[in-house]
């Protein structure tokens, strides 16, 4: 069922503070782990995993059914975890160039499959630079393509596949450490 939550999204809709709380309850641990991800830090995961709710429940009236409440939510977590980057100062280098994208294209090997310890996966993103876990985080853990990518991080789809390869190349190489 697509909107297995509506009468507590309707009801929180008119501000019923219970309702939020329940809506809350059921997206918490979620939310909270693609902020984990994104940020690598649990104290900036919370702060705006906090801020995500309050917009999210002051925007409720621009959900429209056209999602999941949970695919809805989770774009607003991931958009106030991109702001927050942003105003850290996580640049992404703009390399449109064709021949790159069409040479990443062509690398289909899943790194992550080869690897059997999941922990040391997630170690080794967490030590990535913050462009890279991010690239890595939204493409990996996320689900998200590279044309959404794009459109997420306002850089197009070649830069978010070949700053993918590299984040991808700088993963293993800290893998191969580990």
């Amino acid at each position: 069922m697509l909107h297995q939550h509506q009468d507590l999204i309707e009801s929180s809709k008119t501000g019923k503070r219970l309702a939020q709380y329940q809506l809350y309850n059921l997206y918490v641990d979620a939310m909270y782990s693609t902020c984990f991800r994104m940020l690598g830090s649990r104290e900036d995961a919370e702060d705006v995993l906090q801020e995500s709710f309050i917009t999210a429940f002051r925007k409720l009236d621009q959900f429209s059914y056209e999602s999941t409440f949970g695919a809805w939510l989770k774009r607003v977590v991931v958009n106030h975890c991109l702001n927050f980057l942003r105003d850290k100062k996580v640049h992404f280098t703009d390399l449109d160039n064709a021949s790159i994208a069409d040479e990443i294209e062509e690398v289909n090997v899943s790194f992550v499959e080869n690897i059997e310890d999941l922990a040391k996966v997630k170690q080794a993103v967490a030590t990535l630079p913050d462009c890279y876990k991010q690239i890595i985080t939204l493409y990996l853990f996320e689900g998200y393509d590279h044309v959404e990518i794009g459109e997420i991080l306002q850089v197009s789809t070649g830069t978010s596949k070949s700053q993918y390869h590299r984040a991808k190349k700088k993963l293993m190489e800290i893998l191969k450490q580990l």
